[in-house]
């Protein structure tokens, strides 16, 4: 039993080795409770002061823009710049937001535009801050240590979404929105001091003034890659059409059970959770596109399932099921990316995958928003979840390169001409 469970337990190597990755780690553990905050929050109040679904999924859509505008040039500024000074400096400005955000709330009644403007310009400063912090982790930890530290990165992130959704509903509930701006800004000023401590990161290359047009280089590399571009679109598949959110402050209504929103939005994490804790297995797959695929029908499968399941509890399990199948694909996702991208491409592939990370989620709440707008809560999430699953049946026929990756080919970084097919 014991050796089974030495199996199944993560490997915590890259977190004892690695002073540096540990400070990020942490960093970004306290940063993602703090932000979950603000994202319980905000939807919330939008809820509440326009009373519709599409007022609320809407978010997404005023997010999308300055995420793409932003997220390429981060993606050309994490190859050009020192990294660490670049995720130090945005997290100060995210700060900032937050104490916004906390003034607006203490208003007798607090405005509808600073929320949406808010939302905005935090996609805009993570756009720029979340490649350089991506594009740090190969350079923290060994080669050998990516997988697991890239399951550790995952870890951290259902352990905030777990822990915050919950614990945010029942502050607001007691305390009020404007108690959860500030445990926002509070884990902001935590971060930054974790972040100090970190030493320089600096680019490779030549210190120029970055130019945005050094992001084609990047998106033609990936272009020449099929492997990687269908990670791109399993990623899109699982978020766009799967990923329902912006559904949640409404489906507890439709459940009868408003006292459960903060579970809703924790649920998926739970499954991300139990499936970070034993992720041992995943250091001994090598077919990482496989699982990539696989898990896209997972999730598309468990969504759908969620529309028709009877009661609060069966839908609770079906996304704590699709939140597992979600950190399967980004666990395995992370690692043929940090496996396979040349460190002076990594930034710009970076940008690149935050713009498909942030467009997937902010795309799927406008669109299951609208849709249930117009059809209801359950059609919305019913469709989606066969969408996510149809995805999944035509990704591997169109794209072969990633259902054979072997990450046993990559134990070293391929210049851009040798990732030429």
């Amino acid at each position: 039993m014991s050796a089974l469970l030495a199996r199944l337990l993560p490997n915590t190597a890259p977190w004892r080795d690695s002073r540096d990755f540990r400070l990020t780690w942490t960093s970004g553990t306290v940063t993602m409770l703090g932000s979950i905050f603000t994202m319980t929050a905000i939807p919330l109040q939008i809820a509440h002061l326009t009373s519709s679904p599409l007022a609320v999924g809407a978010v997404g859509a005023v997010e999308l823009v300055p995420a793409v505008l932003f997220g390429l040039y981060g993606g050309v500024l994490a190859d050009r710049a020192d990294r660490r000074t670049v995720a130090l400096v945005t997290e100060v400005a995210l700060a900032a937001l937050s104490a916004l955000l906390l003034a607006n709330a203490l208003l007798g009644t607090p405005a509808v535009w600073p929320l949406y403007a808010a939302a905005g310009v935090a996609a805009a400063l993570q756009g720029i801050q979340q490649p350089s912090l991506d594009a740090m982790i190969p350079r923290l930890v060994p080669h050998e240590q990516l997988v697991a530290a890239g399951a550790l990165l995952s870890l951290r992130g259902s352990i905030a979404t777990v822990a915050a959704p919950a614990a945010a509903g029942l502050l607001i509930a007691g305390a009020g929105v404007p108690a959860a701006f500030l445990v926002d800004l509070a884990t902001f000023l935590v971060s930054i001091a974790l972040l100090a401590r970190v030493r320089p990161v600096p680019s490779e290359r030549d210190a120029e003034s970055p130019q945005l047009g050094e992001f084609v280089e990047g998106a033609r590399y990936a272009a020449r890659r099929p492997d990687l571009v269908g990670t791109y679109l399993a990623d899109l598949a699982a978020t766009v059409f799967a990923l329902p959110t912006a559904l949640f402050p409404f489906l507890a209504q439709e459940l009868d059970a408003v006292w459960a929103l903060g579970l809703l939005y924790s649920s998926a994490a739970v499954g991300s959770l139990l499936a970070a804790a034993t992720g041992g297995w995943t250091e001994r797959v090598h077919r990482h596109g496989r699982l990539v695929l696989l898990s896209v029908a997972l999730v598309g499968a468990a969504t759908a399932t969620a529309a028709v399941a009877p009661g609060l509890w069966a839908v609770l399990l079906c996304l704590t099921v699709a939140g597992a199948a979600h950190w399967i694909g980004d666990t395995f996702r992370s690692a043929i990316w940090n496996q396979s991208i040349p460190d002076e491409l990594r930034g710009r592939a970076a940008g690149l995958e935050m713009l498909i990370g942030s467009a997937g989620p902010a795309l799927g709440d406008l669109r299951a928003g609208g849709l249930a707008a117009r059809q209801g809560i359950l059609a919305a999430l019913r469709t989606g979840g066969l969408l996510c699953l149809g995805s999944a049946a035509v990704l591997p026929a169109a794209f072969p390169a990633l259902w054979r990756y072997d990450q046993r080919a990559h134990g070293r970084e391929p210049s851009p001409a040798e990732s030429t097919p």
